[in-house]
């Protein structure tokens, strides 16, 4: 597996799941729950062993302005790396304080910190300012979120030895390894064509000798398109917008989405009724969503080990 080649020449193994957690199914259906909170939970007990006698990774979040859910999102970062013993502080800047000189001025101090293992900067910004010119600013061997053009690039390349993966189509790749669910030579269609998701995760597809499609907003006839897929993955942001109609039974379908209704309930891209026409998918919450968290915090390790 190319893309775990930096994981495991730092002593990472994939983890290996037991037989009723690869069975587990949705009730009343034959569709193998994909448990991204599982997967995640033994990511971060290698972290923990194999961070005994190692230097301590630490993550520098950026937190500017007053976004409820970059708040809680920053919080739930820290929780897990106090969890496996790594190191991490957020700076906060308020939105009055907030401008293009001062993140950068923030990001070259910790880019200069040796204790510093990786740079999280936290989006959105507010004040209308320019993202990408910012993130740009991160070292590249602190880039721990695989944002920056660098980092894509070896992705593209096929370079997997120097380069970090995002986090979220990393987490993806090690969920499917987790429950044996082998890419190649299938048939893999991403909707979506983020930076953060989609592209990745199509390049990822690619290195795993998928055929790869990306879908999105504009495409047409999107159903049957995704029918094409033995494994689908929605990355699009619409709430239920997969339904069993875009699904071709015994497909794997890997759901992205992440969706709070008025009511408080969380939901994803992918429709209830596709869990009677899959052979596998990702619940939310509970699928993706921990596993990014997990590979943010394994890259930290990546960044601080090798």
């Amino acid at each position: 597996m190319k893309f775990w080649q930096r994981a495991q020449n730092a002593g990472f193994k994939i983890p290996e799941l037991p037989t009723e957690s690869r069975e587990r199914t949705f009730p009343d259906t034959n569709c193998v729950i994909l448990d991204g909170k599982l997967v995640a939970s033994l990511i971060a007990d290698q972290c923990k062993e194999l961070g005994k006698g190692r230097k301590q990774p630490k993550l520098a979040a950026i937190l500017a302005g007053e976004d409820p859910a970059s708040q809680v999102y920053v919080g739930s970062k820290g929780k897990s790396f106090a969890n496996v013993g790594f190191a991490s502080e957020t700076i906060l800047i308020p939105s009055s304080e907030a401008s293009s000189d001062k993140l950068i001025e923030t990001i070259e101090k910790l880019n200069a910190d040796v204790s510093v293992s990786g740079i999280l900067l936290q989006l959105p910004l507010p004040n209308k300012m320019d993202e990408a010119a910012i993130t740009a600013r991160i070292k590249r061997e602190k880039d721990v979120d695989g944002f920056l053009a660098a980092n894509m690039g070896l992705l593209a390349i096929g370079n997997f030895k120097d380069t970090f993966l995002a986090c979220t189509p990393f987490g993806v790749m090690v969920l499917l390894a987790a429950y044996g669910i082998n890419p190649a030579g299938k048939n893999m269609v991403v909707v979506g064509r983020s930076n953060i998701v989609g592209k990745p995760m199509a390049l990822l597809g690619i290195s795993a000798d998928s055929t790869v499609t990306v879908a999105h907003s504009r495409t047409k006839n999107l159903p049957e398109i995704c029918r094409n897929a033995d494994i689908l993955i929605a990355a699009v942001g619409k709430r239920a917008l997969i339904t069993k109609e875009f699904v071709k039974p015994g497909s794997v379908v890997i759901d992205v989405g992440i969706h709070r209704d008025e009511n408080g309930k969380i939901s994803g891209d992918v429709a209830a009724d596709v869990r009677y026409i899959a052979s596998a998918l990702t619940p939310v919450p509970g699928g993706v969503g921990p596993l990014t968290i997990a590979m943010l915090t394994m890259n930290t390790a990546l960044a601080a080990w090798n």
